[in-house]
């Protein structure tokens, strides 16, 4: 039986591929302090609007933090929403993944088309073309790799992002929790280990979905965003490969993003709960 999970994202990718598609980690507090529980909600949907994904054992290749005491498995309870529960242990930048296992979709040919175009995947289309494979229905290979950045006391110098190891990956440059509206936040694309150019970034804020923001990643990886406004932020991007072979899909996509608040408000008191 297909996973409730996995079910999900494939009802929503083949209802509407170009409007529902991002998965992402949404925190119930960005900003917490020692001994506060933090739930942490699964997200698939469009600029930071999405429906709950429950936690769902066989859909988890990973779920994991870490912080400054190591690396940890998420708990959670099978079914549930929020997908995870953290308990801060001390003050530092906590790093939160998510990664699923890989599942496969097809994808009405105009559609699958229309997303490529959307995701910057130009390489994928014109293979396409030149395969004659322009009319044929998108068969693919799909797995996301999701972090996000919770902050436990006050933003330190010596806190940053830190990789996770996962296939695609967006690590930010320092902590975005040192950054204010207007300054610049750098994150490098990691595919594999290795730096990867040339992938189409976008930034999106939750108050100003309209005002997306969007680069290609330079040579080293590097994409570089003016942050013009307070919030919540997500940072998205997508990696299409050819399939391996025998695995019946023609193309892998590897998602990756990664959520954040600029001038967060101040942290929920979880003891009133």
């Amino acid at each position: 039986m297909m996973s409730r999970f996995l079910l999900l994202l494939l009802v929503v990718l083949s209802v509407d591929v170009a409007s529902a598609h991002d998965l992402w980690i949404e925190p119930a507090a960005f900003l917490t302090a020692p001994g506060k529980v933090v739930a942490l909600r699964l997200r698939v949907g469009q600029d930071l609007l999405g429906d709950p994904v429950p936690r769902d054992p066989a859909a988890i290749d990973q779920f994991v933090t870490l912080a400054g005491d190591g690396r940890h498995p998420i708990a959670g309870v099978d079914g549930a929403d929020p997908a995870g529960i953290v308990r801060v242990d001390a003050d530092g930048l906590i790093v939160i993944g998510y990664r699923s296992r890989p599942a496969q979709i097809v994808i009405p040919a105009e559609k699958f088309n229309q997303y490529l175009k959307e995701e910057g995947l130009d390489a994928v289309l014109a293979a396409r073309a030149r395969q004659g494979q322009a009319g044929a229905d998108g068969r693919e290979l799909f797995s996301r790799s999701a972090k996000s950045l919770v902050l436990s006391g006050p933003a330190r110098p010596t806190d940053g992002d830190r990789p996770l190891g996962f296939r695609l990956e967006l690590i930010a440059d320092g902590s975005p929790y040192r950054l204010r509206s207007t300054d610049e936040l750098s994150c490098r694309l990691m595919y594999e280990g290795r730096p990867l150019a040339g992938a189409l970034v976008a930034a999106v804020n939750r108050r100003h979905p309209a005002a997306k923001l969007t680069s290609r990643s330079d040579a080293s990886g590097r994409v570089r965003f003016a942050l013009a406004h307070e919030g919540t932020w997500l940072i998205k991007t997508v990696h299409m490969v050819p399939a391996p072979a025998g695995s019946g899909a023609d193309w892998e996509s590897i998602w990756a993003s990664l959520t954040f608040e600029i001038n967060a408000p101040a942290p929920l008191d979880w003891s009133a709960r």
